[in-house]
């Protein structure tokens, strides 16, 4: 079997949230537009489509917000504009930004921006490691949570000073969001707290929401604005958004509702943890509902450890497996969602011992 059919075949998956077939999804999907008696927009004009972006900029403070088809797009051009507007190419962008690691170079090749790598690649970039670039900046993205990192994120009073000092240096604070609203339970702040002080967030429609894919851009009216025109010269202006949106908003409300179980749910497997020291989390204590786990066998061995536990218990451990710094050492990540809430205590306690006698023994 491919890794798709075997993970398909497990009973219990660690991981995420059940992922539906599409046919369970399109009728689900065909349902709620029956019941909220959805009609298409047209280029992103419509009730549906413009009513929920208006309801991500509420929740986020901002006067506006639009929906993009990817946030390599929504993310490029958000810093793209923010730099025009500041007289600055220069972006501080953490060494593991999306951007920086899975772009292709987009904004090197399409000319957007110039990138200046800032902090260690192992943690948060800092205000003094911010306030160390000479240059004047056009604008600095922070990701909250920083995925490549295990959901590491600042403590709230260094986030604090990185909006003042940013605003202070007319330096445009751009958040890549992809997971914020994880992050609200750690904070145990609003979205629109945690977005106050930002001149622009990303959010995604698909990671923790569950969507079929798609972004929000959200910032001033004006500013959401110029990023729509950039849309539609990229090859973005998508003919109906009908489908993104839908996926996304019919279970919006749920999926943020919650937020604070799964972020229970991942302090609970903190403490789990600490009964299987091969399995080691990644930051020492959650930042968010998603964490790294580092194991002390190499990246192939992992998966086939994955393979093994998947086909003779049914269970599917994690998604994919990455080398680390030393040899003979992986680790994985875990985003805590609706699989893991869903298994009972004494469950997940006997696939964390499947999977951390496989260790013992490789």
């Amino acid at each position: 079997m491919t890794d798709a059919e075997l993970k398909l075949s497990c009973r219990s998956h660690l991981p995420g949230h059940r992922t539906p077939s599409p046919a369970e999804l399109f009728a689900a999907m065909g349902e709620w537009c029956e019941t909220h008696k959805v009609t298409h927009d047209v280029y992103g004009s419509g009730a549906l489509i413009q009513d929920f972006e208006a309801k991500v900029a509420r929740l986020l403070g901002f006067e506006a917000a639009v929906f993009c088809i990817t946030g390599t797009m929504t993310q490029a051009t958000a810093l793209r504009i923010a730099c025009a507007e500041r007289g600055s190419k220069l972006v501080a962008l953490h060494p593991t930004s999306h951007i920086l690691k899975h772009e292709r170079g987009n904004h090197q090749l399409f000319d957007h921006f110039q990138a200046l790598q800032i902090g260690d690649p192992n943690r948060p970039w800092t205000l003094d490691e911010l306030k160390a670039i000479p240059d004047q900046l056009g604008a600095a993205a922070l990701e909250l949570p920083a995925r490549e990192i295990g959901g590491q994120c600042p403590s709230w009073d260094e986030l604090a000073a990185i909006k003042a000092y940013c605003k202070e240096r007319s330096i445009h604070l751009h958040m890549d969001g992809a997971r914020l609203w994880e992050t609200t339970a750690a904070f145990d702040r609003p979205a629109s707290e945690i977005a106050t002080g930002f001149d622009s967030v990303y959010v995604s429609l698909y990671k923790g929401i569950g969507g079929m894919g798609g972004a929000m851009l959200a910032g001033s009216a004006a500013f959401v604005a110029k990023a729509q025109e950039w849309y539609r010269r990229q090859g973005g202006n998508v003919y109906q958004r009908t489908p993104y949106v839908v996926a996304a908003a019919m279970q919006f409300d749920a999926r943020l509702a919650a937020m604070p179980d799964y972020f229970r749910r991942t302090q609970w497997l903190y403490e789990a943890l600490r009964d299987y020291p091969l399995l080691m989390p990644n930051p020492a204590k959650p930042h968010a509902n998603m964490l790294h786990i580092h194991l002390p066998v190499s990246r192939q061995r992992a998966l086939e450890i994955r393979g093994s536990i998947a086909q003779e218990h049914g269970v599917w451990l994690f998604n994919g497996a990455n080398h680390a710094a030393l040899p003979d050492r992986s680790w994985v990540e875990l985003y805590i969602g609706d699989n893991l809430l869903s298994l009972s205590d004494q469950r997940v306690r006997e696939i964390l011992a499947l999977w951390s006698d496989a260790l013992a023994t490789a």
